[in-house]
C-alpha cells in the first residue's frame, strides 16, 4: 500500500481580479496576441494592466483610425480576430470608419473602447460619446459592460460573434469604474447569444438541386466573392472548379480566392472588370455565387445583370440571399462546407455524361484574345501607373502581401499583380475607406513577419494615415509603400474627365510633377525614418522595387511620379447595365445578345 499523502483538492475559489485585470485575462485565454491602440483617460486603468503583459504585444498608433485598419489588416492577412482599443469620446469615433469598413468587408474584429464612469453617463461628461450606440449599425453587436463580473462573458462573447457565421466587428465599451472595480474573475464563462445561430451546413437538397443545375448548364459561370477567402475555401474551389471545366470570375474581394494562374480564372467582373470576366456573366445561362453579394460594383444596373442566367447564391448571410436578385436555388451555408457538398454531388450527378463546355470557351477564349488587359503608355513622358505596379507584383512574386489604398491604384493592383493565393491581397472594398493602405499593410506585417508587405497607395490616400509610418519605424516593421502619385484624386479626375467635361474641380493635391510638390514624399518618409525613394525614369523602377525587397531594418517609402492622364480600364459607367462595358475610351467590345 503506497505511503503517499493524498494530492490535496485543486483550490476551487475564484481569483479576484479588476475589470481592467479581467479584460487582459479574457484576451491571453481567447489566444489574443497582438493588439493596436492608443491610451486615454477612460481607457487608462486597462492600460495600466496591458503594461504588464507579456503574452500579448501591444502596439501604440498614432492615430485610432490606423488602429483600426492594422487589426483589419493583421486579420484580413491572418484569418484571425484583430483587436483594436481606444478611449472614449473622439478616441472611439476615430475608430467608427474602421468598423464600418470591417463590416461591409465582413473582417472579423474586436473593437475595445473605455467609456466615462458609469454615473456620468448620459451628462455630456468630458469625452462622452454614446459609442455603442453610434456603432450599432456598422457592427455585428455592440455591448456596454458597466459591472467587473460581466467582462469575461462579454469578450467571450464578442470572440464568438466576430469569428463565426459571417465575421464582422463586434464593439465592447467598458466603462472607467467598471475596469477598476472588482470580481471574481470565472473562466471559461458561460455564454449565452440567444438567437445568434450561424447555419454553417447547408440544406442537401438545395445542393443536390445546385449539381443537377450544374450538371445541365451549358454556360456556366462560378463567381466567386470574399466568402470563399473567409471561410478557407480556397483548395475546396481549385477542386471543384477542376472537376467542372467551367470559367471563374473572383470580386475585387475575392482576388487570390482562385489562382490568376490557373486557365479557368477569367479575371475580375465589374465595373473595372476584365471585358472576358463582365462578358461572360453577362452571356452565362447559370451563376453559381460562392460567398458573393451582388454588389453594385458588380452587377451595374441590377436589371440588365446576367439577364440569361438561373442563379444558385451560396452565402453563410441569409440577408444576402434574394437581397439584390432572386436566386433560384438559395443555399444558406458556410462556403467551404458548401463547396465539399456540392463536389461530392456533382460527382454523383454527372456518373453518366459530364457537360461539354466547348464552344462555351471558344467564346470565352475569343472574348480573351480580342480584349486582354493592358494600357497604353502615357504620351507626356511621365511613368505609367499600370506598369510600376506590375513590376511589384512580378519582383515580389506570389509570396508577397499586398494592400491597397482606395482609388485607380486599387483597380491597377487587382488588375495587374497575379493573384495567386487568398489572405494576400488586401483592400478596403464595400466602403472604399482612403487611408486604408498603410495602417492595413502595418496590421498584415505583424501577423506576417516573414512575406513581404507592400502598401500600394495613392498620393491622396497616403496623406490620410502616413502617420502610421512614425508606428512601423519605432516598433520595426518593415513594410515597403509604393505611393502611385499622380500628384490628383486620380479615380474623381478620371470621373470629371470622362463624365464632367474635363472639369478637374478640387482634384489637383499639388504633389507631383511641374508643381510645389507639398508635401515632399522623399523628406516627409526620410523625416519618420523610412528609406525615402523617389523614381521618375522607367530605368529606375526595378532597382528601387528591389532595393525595397532588400531592405527589411526599416520601412520603405519610393514616391512614383506617374502620369495624371492614365485611366482605369475597362469601365462599365454608372447607372448602365454591364453590356455597355468600355474597353478603353469611347471603345465597348461587340458583344452577343439573343
Amino acid at each position: 500500500m503506497s505511503s503517499e499523502p493524498a494530492p490535496r483538492p485543486k483550490s476551487t475559489t475564484p481569483e479576484i481580479l479588476t475589470g481592467s485585470g479581467a479584460i487582459l485575462r479574457s484576451l491571453e485565454k481567447l489566444g489574443v496576441k497582438d493588439v493596436f491602440g492608443l491610451p486615454g483617460g477612460a481607457i487608462m486603468p486597462f492600460y495600466d494592466e496591458l503594461m504588464a503583459s507579456t503574452a500579448i504585444r501591444h502596439i501604440l498608433v498614432r492615430h485610432e483610425q490606423g488602429a483600426g485598419h492594422a487589426a483589419e489588416g493583421y486579420a484580413s492577412s491572418s484569418g484571425k480576430l484583430g483587436v483594436c482599443i481606444a478611449t472614449s469620446g473622439p478616441g472611439a469615433t476615430n475608430l467608427v470608419t474602421a468598423i464600418a469598413d470591417a463590416h461591409m468587408d465582413s473582417v472579423p474584429l474586436l473593437a475595445i473602447t473605455g467609456q466615462v464612469f458609469s454615473t456620468s453617463m448620459g451628462t455630456d461628461a468630458f469625452q462622452e460619446v454614446d459609442i455603442s450606440g453610434i456603432t450599432m449599425p456598422i457592427t455585428k453587436h455592440s455591448f456596454l459592460v458597466t459591472k467587473p463580473e460581466d467582462i469575461p462573458a462579454t469578450l467571450a462573447a464578442a470572440y464568438h460573434i466576430a469569428t463565426t457565421g459571417r465575421p464582422g466587428p463586434v464593439l465592447v465599451d467598458v466603462t472607467k469604474d467598471c475596469q477598476q472595480s472588482s470580481a471574481p474573475f470565472i473562466w471559461p464563462p458561460k455564454v449565452d447569444l440567444p438567437g445568434y445561430r450561424p447555419v454553417m451546413k447547408a440544406h442537401g437538397k438545395q445542393v443536390q438541386a445546385a449539381a443537377q443545375m450544374l450538371a445541365e448548364a451549358e454556360r456556366p459561370v462560378f463567381y466567386v466573392g470574399g466568402g470563399v477567402v473567409r471561410s478557407g475555401a480556397s483548395a475546396e474551389l481549385l477542386e471543384l472548379a477542376t472537376l467542372v471545366g467551367a470559367p471563374i470570375v473572383t470580386t475585387l474581394m475575392a482576388r487570390g480566392a482562385f489562382p490568376d494562374s490557373n486557365e479557368l480564372n477569367l479575371g475580375m467582373p465589374g465595373m473595372h472588370g476584365s471585358v472576358p470576366a463582365v462578358l461572360a456573366i453577362q452571356e452565362s445561362d447559370l451563376l453559381i455565387s460562392l460567398g458573393a453579394r451582388f454588389d453594385d460594383r458588380v452587377t451595374g444596373k441590377p436589371s440588365e445583370f446576367a439577364p440569361l442566367a438561373k442563379v444558385v447564391h451560396v452565402d453563410i448571410d441569409p440577408a444576402e440571399i434574394g437581397k439584390i436578385r432572386a436566386a433560384e436555388v438559395p443555399i444558406v451555408g458556410d462556403a467551404k462546407d458548401v463547396i465539399i457538398d456540392l463536389t461530392a454531388a456533382y460527382t454523383d450527378t454527372i456518373t453518366t455524361t459530364k457537360p461539354d463546355y466547348t464552344e462555351w470557351w471558344e467564346r470565352l477564349n475569343s472574348l480573351r484574345n480580342q480584349f486582354p488587359l493592358g494600357f497604353t503608355e502615357p504620351d507626356d513622358g511621365l511613368l505609367s501607373p499600370q506598369y510600376v505596379i506590375q513590376r511589384i507584383g512580378e519582383i515580389t512574386g506570389p509570396e508577397g502581401i499586398f494592400a491597397a489604398g482606395v482609388g485607380q491604384h486599387q483597380m491597377w493592383s487587382a488588375q495587374f499583380i497575379k493573384h495567386e493565393r487568398p489572405n494576400s491581397w488586401l483592400n478596403s472594398g464595400g466602403a472604399g475607406t482612403m487611408g486604408y493602405g498603410v495602417p492595413a499593410a502595418m496590421g498584415a506585417k505583424v501577423a506576417n513577419p516573414d512575406r513581404p508587405v507592400w502598401a500600394i497607395d495613392g498620393d491622396g490616400c497616403f496623406q490620410m494615415t502616413n502617420q502610421e509610418l512614425a508606428t512601423c519605424t519605432i516598433n520595426k516593421i518593415p513594410i515597403k509603400v509604393a505611393v502611385i502619385n499622380n500628384s490628383s484624386l486620380g479615380m474623381v479626375r478620371q470621373w470629371q474627365t470622362l463624365f464632367y467635361d474635363g472639369r478637374h474641380s478640387f482634384t489637383d493635391l499639388n504633389t507631383g510633377h511641374d508643381t510645389v510638390m507639398i508635401p515632399d514624399f522623399v523628406k516627409l518618409a526620410d523625416a519618420y525614418g523610412c528609406l525615402a525613394i523617389r523614381v521618375t525614369k522607367k530605368e529606375e523602377i526595378d532597382p528601387a522595387i528591389k532595393l525595397a525587397l532588400e531592405t527589411n531594418d526599416r520601412p520603405v517609402v519610393i514616391d512614383f511620379v506617374v502620369s495624371r492622364d492614365s485611366m482605369v480600364w475597362p469601365m462599365v459607367p454608372q447607372g448602365v447595365g454591364n453590356s455597355s462595358v468600355q474597353y478603353a475610351r469611347d471603345h465597348a467590345p461587340e458583344w452577343e445578345e439573343e
